[in-house]
């Protein structure tokens, strides 16, 4: 094997890999995180970084860093964390708006 050693190993119990695995066979698993637990598996395995982000379709660095916190964090690490921002006004399942009584639809 060609290259320098990485410091960043990745290592995981069975349950950890039941888990990945699971999420992988569901089909309402994003597909981002689909992606990353993917990548978890094939280091897992003994992939280089390289290798693994050109299988899964990542760029190196972020699978890096995917590893770094799936190795702090388990698999819950590999969940996107929330987001900054101005909360949605209008709500994602089409029930009532809140807070939205002057927008009317014209008749």
């Amino acid at each position: 094997m060609r290259g320098r050693k990485t410091a960043v190993v990745v290592r995981m119990g069975e349950g950890d890999r039941g888990d990945l695995l699971a999420w992988l066979r569901a089909q309402k698993t994003p597909g981002g995180l689909a992606r990353r637990a993917r990548a978890m598996l094939l280091l897992a395995e003994g992939q280089t970084y390289a290798a693994t982000s050109r299988q899964v379709g990542m760029a190196e660095r972020h699978v890096r860093k995917w590893a770094r916190r799936f190795i702090r964090d388990g698999p819950e690490g590999l969940r996107d964390r929330p987001r900054p921002g101005r909360p949605r006004v209008f709500s994602p399942h089409r029930g009532d708006a809140r807070r939205q009584d002057g927008l009317r639809a014209s008749p």
